[in-house]
């Protein structure tokens, strides 16, 4: 959630922060309202605890009429506070209630507007030309079950769609990419976290996943817990309700789970293969900073991306994503898109957030620095989430003769070998 005081103060900057993501900018106007509620109730419930207070001293002092009086008096008191009492609650909730249907304030540098809206920030590496090479590229489901390594019909069967088997050297290529992954983060000082998969409600809230982003999370009603679509919820709550001293800053976490997600909304879009599905693997970078050192922390996890990426040795381009797409709880955005060869165009592969003091004000995470406590700063970035990444490396390593090329970065992970070879039929 944002800071109530610099609602206060300059309005104008979360109205045009709401106006740029689309959302309802009368929000601002209601919440300013149930604030000025909030505080002139509290303000009332003061007053008459005090008098009740003062009162209370006078009563045992008093005789005859006057301590009749004086008692009537206090009932009247008691009446009042309780209603006060109940009048600053209603507004507090209110507050609330309304403060967490608040994004996080845009960051000024995001371009404004829609999915299509976004900023090219720089370009890496060289698009095969496969023409020049002789053949038609094969897309990653046909390569997969070459290399039988991918089954998405016994998914279906199993599961339903949008589910997938990894299988043989499939398998092996997920543990490759994610023994590869957590290598790097732990070489740059990132703690390998394994996490949990379910989580509570004030986890997934915390996080702000369950705005505008409730439709597509899995919720177990029967136990009240959520299945995470990234391991960033269960990271960003792991020092919830926690004071931490500014010199263990910052504090970097690679955390690895599986991740659910019920892709609302995608009806018809990816539903070949395994780009778009329910249930995937990620390794995720977390970062909890001071919020002064936010900015710089969001361009070291994008570097990390992209040397992830170019490790890979696979074609991308970073984009600065527009306001309307950031998600509630991101100020600021980059995604590095892969390209893929029989789509044509780049798709999204990996995604760092500077959510700033969002997270930590909805999950009560400070940090102590000499004798001021104040919410600090989270960070998010995908390092691998793996049924993307290995679309993109079967498809731009492919052979003439259905085979891929290993990058070298993956070759120690799978005993050293360097191609991918179609299995036996």
């Amino acid at each position: 959630m944002i800071d109530l005081r610099l609602l206060r103060e300059d309005p104008d900057r979360v109205r045009a922060s709401q106006r740029a993501r689309g959302e309802d900018v009368a929000l601002v106007d209601s919440l300013l309202s149930a604030d000025e509620r909030r505080r002139s109730s509290g303000v009332r419930f003061d007053e008459l605890r005090a008098e009740q207070k003062q009162l209370g001293k006078l009563i045992p002092k008093a005789t005859g009429d006057e301590k009749a009086e004086l008692l009537k008096k206090a009932g009247q008191l008691a009446a009042d506070v309780k209603a006060a009492d109940a009048d600053r609650d209603a507004a507090d909730a209110e507050t609330q209630e309304l403060l967490l249907r608040l994004g996080n304030l845009v960051h000024p540098d995001v371009p404004v507007g829609g999915e299509e809206d976004f900023v090219t920030l720089e370009t890496h590496g060289t698009i095969r030309d496969f023409g020049a090479e002789g053949f038609e590229p094969k897309d990653h489901l046909e390569l997969g079950q070459l290399l039988g390594a991918i089954d998405v019909e016994r998914g279906a069967k199993v599961s339903g769609s949008r589910f997938y088997f990894l299988t043989g050297v499939g398998a092996l290529l997920e543990l490759a990419l994610v023994n590869a992954a957590m290598a790097q983060a732990t070489a740059a000082g990132f703690t390998p976290m394994l996490v949990p998969a379910l989580v509570r409600p004030q986890s997934m809230a915390g996080t702000g996943f369950l705005g505008q982003a409730a439709q597509d999370v899995y919720h177990l009603d029967k136990d009240d817990l959520y299945l995470v679509g990234t391991s960033e919820v269960a990271l960003a709550a792991y020092h919830m309700d926690e004071i931490i001293d500014a010199d263990r800053l910052p504090l970097r976490y690679a955390g690895f789970s599986p991740c659910f997600r019920r892709e609302a909304g995608s009806h018809g879009k990816d539903t070949r293969g395994i780009f778009r599905v329910h249930q995937f693997d990620k390794v995720e970078m977390f970062s909890y900073v001071d919020p002064e050192d936010s900015r710089n922390e969001h361009q070291r996890l994008l570097e990390w991306e992209k040397q992830w990426l170019t490790s890979l040795e696979l074609p991308f381009r970073v984009i600065d994503v527009a306001s309307a797409d950031l998600g509630s709880s991101a100020a600021r955005k980059y995604d590095c898109e892969a390209w893929i060869p029989t789509q044509g165009k780049y798709r999204e592969l990996t995604s760092t957030s500077d959510c700033t003091e969002f997270q930590s004000r909805r999950l009560s995470i400070r940090m102590r620095d000499g004798k001021q406590v104040k919410p600090l700063a989270t960070l998010n970035g995908t390092l691998c989430a793996v049924p993307r990444t290995i679309v993109a490396i079967l498809e731009n390593h492919q052979l003439a003769d259905g085979s891929v090329r290993v990058p070298e970065v993956l070759r120690p992970y799978l005993g050293g070998r360097e191609v991918l070879e179609p299995a036996a039929q």
